[in-house]
């Protein structure tokens, strides 16, 4: 698998609710210097999402779960991978930025960095 196939599998492993709800599981997929803007505006921190990721959408094992379509990444530099996509989550839609990175010597996918847009009811976007 090419290093965007890679960082792709990451990007879904953390929309899998056992991963959301799981600490332990989320933990190596979230880089220490991890950041995110929210679609709700809101900045977020490494901590302050592994403490509130399992209580997150999509985290819910038998809830609605993120359906994610589009993805389209690029190499940036080796061991750095930008993707964008769209998720639908209970019939609402976002579109989504993340920085991947590639680190120690075991060479693991960390997210870096991801803002989610929300996109409006009803466009066409």
């Amino acid at each position: 698998m090419d290093e965007v196939g890679e960082a792709i599998a990451a990007e879904l492993r953390l929309m899998d609710p056992d991963v959301r709800a799981s600490r332990s599981l989320a933990l190596p997929l979230l880089d220490p210097d991890f950041v995110e803007v929210g679609a709700s505006g809101r900045r977020w921190t490494y901590e302050e999402m592994l403490a509130e990721l399992p209580r997150m959408n999509g985290a819910a094992e038998r809830g609605p779960r993120y359906e994610p379509s589009n993805f389209v990444g690029a190499l940036l530099a080796p061991g750095l991978v930008h993707l964008t996509y769209d998720t639908t989550f209970d019939g609402s839609r976002a579109r989504r930025s993340s920085l991947w990175r590639k680190q120690g010597a075991a060479g693991v996918w960390r997210m870096y960095y991801h803002q989610a847009t929300p996109i409006p009811p009803g466009s066409g976007l």
